[in-house]
């Protein structure tokens, strides 16, 4: 009884982490505003193939990965780092508003879009540091009433 536990939860944290690594691409993906039918067609599959790889109903093959992340200029690390994290905070605590997987909202990659059009480095920075002074704002107003 105990092997078959072991094995359900390899298959479960095996399933999690193909959607996981399907968010991931998606996430770069619009982040970056490419198409699904250009992502496909850059890696010689269909444009449907890429949706089930987002969706994480097919799992994505090592080498195929390294070339979606050569195309969406990224490392390769960066569809598995912080995977271990993410699915310990949905475990524990989920009504904690930074639980929310930001990159599941439009708005957030509408922000990073316009964020990095702005071409001088200190003027992002500095709307960086406003945006986090009104976050804390917000935070300690709430706490006051």
């Amino acid at each position: 009884m105990s092997s078959d536990y072991s094995i359900d939860r390899a298959k479960n944290s095996s399933k999690n982490l193909d959607a996981y690594i399907g968010n991931k691409i998606k996430f770069r993906r619009s982040l970056l505003g490419i198409s699904q039918d250009k992502l496909g067609t850059h890696l010689g599959v269909t444009f449907q193939q890429i949706q089930k790889y987002e969706k994480g109903t097919n799992r994505v093959s090592a080498s195929m990965l390294y070339n979606i992340a050569n195309f969406l200029d990224v490392n390769i690390s960066f569809f598995t780092d912080d995977f271990e994290n993410s699915t310990k905070t949905l475990n524990e605590d989920s009504s904690n508003a930074y639980n929310v997987d930001i990159s599941k909202k439009k708005e957030s990659i509408d922000l990073l879009r316009v964020y990095y059009k702005i071409s001088d480095a200190s003027v992002r920075k500095r709307i960086l540091e406003l945006m986090k002074a009104v976050a804390v704002s917000e935070t300690d107003s709430t706490a006051d009433q």
